[in-house]
């Protein structure tokens, strides 16, 4: 499932982001969502979350049956 749509994401779901660094990359980061930082409905490059360790990027995919 893709991350565009802020209404799909809460906290304490697992997803896949990408962060600032590994944009050109690609490179994803696994974790669970602490903060959902984007305030808009919906972004095109994915909707900006903080996980629960403290990294910030944009959701690339909303892991299933986590």
């Amino acid at each position: 499932m893709k991350g565009t749509q802020r209404s799909s994401i809460r906290p304490g779901m697992t997803v896949e982001i990408v962060q600032k660094a590994d944009q050109r990359t690609g490179r994803r980061t696994r974790g669970v969502v602490k903060e959902i930082l984007t305030n808009s409905a919906q972004h095109p490059h994915g909707i900006k979350v903080r996980l629960q360790d403290g990294r910030v990027g944009r959701v690339q995919a909303i892991v299933d049956g986590e």
